[in-house]
């Protein structure tokens, strides 16, 4: 598949695609369009029928007029009020129709070159193929001493609190099967930046294969995390999915 078949190609409301590519965005007209751009001609060469969807979450610049005016046949822009991080991933993922659907931050800290690692883990049978920054065999750069101590200490606690026994709970970059897909972004409740933790949380509860694959990790500048108040946050959002599951606002089973 070549990159003018990507410019080019002629969307149905019933179009079927192999992957949907959701990419959350607040604020990121200084740097949405290099994403876009690496996102296009890496995979335009894998042999997919794809589709990108920017879920805008209430930007005040100029994001989803830059992404619009591209006019890529297969890119939609879904713009809404701003909820928060994990609202904007469900609603691009509820909106998705490919067989496989990847959630990827808009900076482009995970290279989409990593993409193809996380395909081959659904191709063997797992149901979500998750990043990780802190697997064996990953490689991180730029990453600041203070965000490098919180994300140690937050993997013990969230381990400890929720159950979750992933080394990275947090690297947006994502893989889902249809099913699984359409199963915990269904149940999520979460709106903000603990949504991952969420849906991961769902993913063991429903006893969906998780695959964790090491990736290369850039820590870009502008990213909008505050280690410090984000991490506060994230404790207390780790309490509230325990509470959320006790008073049974999840499925027992599916």
């Amino acid at each position: 598949m070549s990159y003018s078949d990507f410019q080019t190609w002629k969307e149905t409301e019933h179009s079927h695609f192999d992957l949907s590519i959701v990419i959350p965005a607040y604020n990121e007209a200084e740097r949405i369009l290099p994403t876009l751009g690496a996102m296009a001609v890496n995979v335009s060469g894998m042999g997919l029928k794809w589709e990108l969807i920017l879920s805008d979450d209430g930007s005040k610049d100029q994001t989803a007029d830059l992404v619009e005016g591209l006019g890529w046949k297969n890119l939609r822009v879904l713009r809404h009020p701003n909820t928060g991080k994990g609202g904007a991933v469900s609603r691009g993922v509820k909106a998705a129709r490919g067989d496989m659907v990847l959630f990827a931050d808009a900076d482009n800290s995970t290279p989409i070159e990593e993409l193809p690692r996380l395909i081959q883990k659904i191709k063997d049978g797992y149901d979500v193929a998750i990043g990780s920054r802190a697997a064996d065999g990953a490689q991180v750069e730029n990453k600041s001493a203070l965000r490098s101590m919180v994300s140690s200490g937050l993997r013990m606690l969230v381990g400890a609190l929720s159950g979750v026994r992933f080394k990275d709970t947090q690297c947006g970059f994502k893989l889902f099967s249809k099913k699984s897909a359409q199963v915990l972004f269904g149940e999520q409740k979460m709106q903000g930046f603990s949504f991952d933790l969420e849906i991961l949380y769902l993913a063991v509860k429903y006893h969906f294969k998780v695959a964790e694959v090491p990736v290369q990790w850039f820590d870009a500048p502008g990213s909008k995390v505050d280690p410090l108040k984000d991490s506060i946050k994230f404790m207390k959002d780790i309490l509230t999915i325990r509470k959320l599951d006790q008073q049974g606002q999840y499925k027992k089973e599916i």
